[in-house]
C-alpha cells in the first residue's frame, strides 16, 4: 500500500461522513486510518457507510438465479426492471455440460462457464457466502456470487470496469422528452476518461444481447448491488439506472457508487467511545468566553448609544435564537456536531453581527449632525449603512465559502458557523432592526432626542446647510462642531467661503 492509495481512502471517508459533522479523520503511520466523530452515539447508517464499500467492479451478466436453499427452482424465470436487481433462466444450456474449447472472446462469452463454474454456481448458498473470498476474486476471472439481499445468485464474467473510474453519482427525477418531470427516481453515474472509454464498448456489445446476458452487474465487496438491463450503448460516460427506486434507495446507491471505490480494502481494528468530561469543560469555558463578549458588547452598546443600545441588545437575542434553532434543525437533521472551533465561530460572529448595527447608529447620528429630523435620519441612514453592511457581510461570507470548500474536519465547522451566522445577521439587520429604528422614530422619547436616547441632536453637535455656509448652534459651537462643519464644506462652498474672506480682506485695506 503506498502513502497515495491511504491519503485516497482518506479523502473518500471523509466525503462519506460528510463536512457539518465535524469528523476528523487522518491516517496513523503508514497502514492505518483514524476516524473521529462527534456526538454521544454513532448512528448504524454512519457506521455501516464508513466501514462497508471497500471494492467495487463492474460485471457483465452471464446467469442468474435463484439461492440453492430457495424454494424457486433454479431454471424459473422473471423478467428484470432496470435499475433492479434482475433475473432469468438459471440452466445452462446442453453444451455448457462439456469442458469448452474455444477462449472466451469477450466477458459476455459463456465459453467462460465451465463445467466446475457451473456446479458452483448451482451450489450456491447465499447465507453461507463469504464476501472476503468474493471480495478478492481476481479481476480476470469469472464470479459466482449472491446479491446484497442474498435472494438472487449471479454468475459474472470478468471485470471490465473499475469503480475508481466514477467521478460522481447522484439521484434525481426523470425529465421527459418534452421536458416534464415524470416523478420516477433514478441514479446518474458519470464516468472520467478511462470509464467513459471502457463503459461505451462494454454497452455496445452488451445492448444487442438476451437478457439476462444484457445486464451489467454493479459488484460492491464482491456482492451485486444492481443489475440494470443495457437499453442502449452509452457514449457520453453518462449512463441512467432507472427502475423501481424510491428517492431512499436511489440515493443510497448514488452514494455507493460515488463513495463505494476505496483504492485498498480495510478491517477495523478498534472501536472506542471516549467520555466527554474533557469536552465538556473546554465548553464550559468557551460558552463563557462567549458570555463575557456578549457583555461587553452589551457594556460598549450602553455607553456608547444610551438607551438605544438595548436595540442592539434585542437584535443579538433575536439572532441568537434564529441562530439556535437553525443549529438544532441542522443537527436533527443532517448530523450537525459542533467541537470547539465550531463555538468559536459562533462568539466570532457577535462581534461582527455587532459592526453592522454600529455601522447603522452611526450613519443615523451623521444625518442628524446634518440637520435631519429623526425619521428622515433613519431612512436616509439606512440607505447608505446598506451598502457597507451587504459589502462587508459578503466578503465575510466569500471568505466563510472559500474556508469550508478548502479545510477539513474542525475548521470546516468554524467556516461553517461563520458563513450561517453572517446570514442571519444580515436578516436581522433588515428584517427586526431598521424596522425597530423606524418605530422607535416615531415615538415622542426618541423622536425629541431626549439626552438618554443617544440621539440628542445637540449632543451630536447638529448643524444644517444654508448657502455657501453652515449655521450651527452655540451648544453645537462649544462642542467643537465648527471644526467638523469645515470639514463637511463641498469644494463650491470652500471656495466661496474663501472668495468672501477675500473680499473682506480687500475691503478692509482700502
Amino acid at each position: 500500500m503506498t502513502s497515495d492509495q491511504l491519503n485516497q481512502a482518506v479523502s473518500i471517508i471523509r466525503q462519506r461522513i460528510g463536512g457539518i459533522s465535524e469528523a476528523e479523520v487522518s491516517t496513523q503511520g503508514s497502514r492505518n486510518i483514524l476516524i473521529e466523530i462527534p456526538g454521544t452515539t454513532l448512528d448504524k447508517t454512519t457506521q455501516d457507510r464508513i466501514e462497508s464499500a471497500s471494492k467495487m467492479e463492474f460485471r457483465p451478466v452471464l446467469m442468474t438465479g435463484a439461492p440453492a436453499t430457495s424454494n424457486v427452482s433454479p431454471s424459473a424465470s422473471a423478467t428484470p426492471s432496470p435499475g433492479a436487481s434482475g433475473s432469468a433462466s438459471a440452466s445452462p444450456s446442453p453444451s455448457l455440460a462439456d469442458t469448452p474449447t474455444a477462449k472466451p472472446t469477450d466477458g459476455s462469452d459463456l465459453n467462460w462457464v465451465t463445467p466446475a463454474l457451473q456446479k458452483q454456481f448451482t451450489d450456491l448458498n447465499c447465507s453461507k457466502i463469504d464476501a472476503a473470498d468474493t471480495n478478492v476474486a481476481p479481476a480476470d476471472k469469472p464470479l459466482a456470487t449472491c446479491d446484497d439481499t442474498g435472494t438472487q445468485t449471479y454468475l459474472l464474467g470478468p471485470v471490465e470496469v473499475e469503480g475508481s473510474t466514477i467521478s460522481d453519482a447522484n439521484a434525481g427525477t426523470i425529465q421527459g422528452s418534452q421536458g416534464v418531470n415524470t416523478g420516477e427516481w433514478a441514479v446518474n453515474i458519470i464516468f472520467n476518461a478511462e470509464g467513459t472509454k471502457e463503459f461505451a464498448k462494454v454497452t455496445n456489445r452488451l445492448v444487442s444481447l438476451e437478457q439476462p446476458r444484457s445486464q451489467f452487474a454493479i459488484v460492491l465487496d464482491g456482492k451485486v448491488i444492481s443489475a440494470p438491463v443495457t437499453q442502449a450503448a452509452i457514449t457520453n460516460g453518462k449512463p441512467q439506472i432507472s427502475g423501481n427506486f424510491t428517492q431512499a434507495s436511489a440515493q443510497t446507491l448514488a452514494n455507493q457508487l460515488k463513495y463505494g471505490a476505496l483504492p485498498v480494502n480495510f478491517a477495523v481494528q478498534s472501536r472506542d467511545t471516549i467520555a466527554a468530561t474533557l469536552g465538556v469543560s473546554q465548553l464550559q469555558n468557551g460558552l463563557i468566553a462567549g458570555l463575557i463578549g456578549l457583555l461587553l458588547v452589551a457594556v460598549y452598546s450602553l455607553f456608547q448609544y444610551r438607551l438605544l443600545g438595548f436595540v442592539t441588545l434585542a437584535s443579538l437575542v433575536v439572532a441568537g435564537v434564529i441562530t439556535y434553532e437553525f443549529f438544532d434543525i441542522l443537527s436533527w437533521q443532517n448530523g450537525l456536531r459542533l467541537s470547539l472551533a465550531g463555538v468559536a465561530g459562533l462568539i466570532v460572529a457577535i462581534g461582527f453581527t455587532a459592526d453592522s448595527f454600529i455601522v447603522y447608529f452611526e450613519r443615523i447620528r451623521d444625518e442628524l449632525r446634518d440637520g435631519r429630523g429623526l425619521a428622515g435620519a433613519v431612512e436616509a441612514g439606512w440607505k447608505r449603512a446598506l451598502r457597507t453592511i451587504l459589502a462587508a457581510k459578503s466578503v465575510n461570507l466569500l471568505s466563510a465559502i472559500i474556508l469550508y470548500v478548502l479545510a477539513v474536519g474542525n475548521v470546516q465547522g468554524f467556516a461553517l458557523t461563520l458563513g450561517i451566522t453572517t446570514v442571519i445577521d444580515v436578516i436581522i439587520v433588515v428584517l427586526f432592526t431598521h424596522p425597530v429604528l423606524r418605530l422607535l422614530a416615531t415615538t415622542r422619547f426618541f423622536s425629541s432626542g431626549h439626552p438618554l436616547s443617544g440621539l440628542d441632536p445637540n449632543a451630536l453637535g447638529a448643524v444644517y446647510r444654508g448657502r455657501a455656509e453652515f449655521h450651527f448652534s452655540e451648544d453645537a459651537r462649544r462642542s467643537g462642531a465648527s471644526r467638523e462643519a469645515g470639514r463637511r464644506q463641498t469644494i463650491a462652498e470652500r471656495k466661496a467661503a474663501e472668495l468672501e474672506a477675500s473680499r473682506g480682506s480687500k475691503g478692509g485695506s482700502n
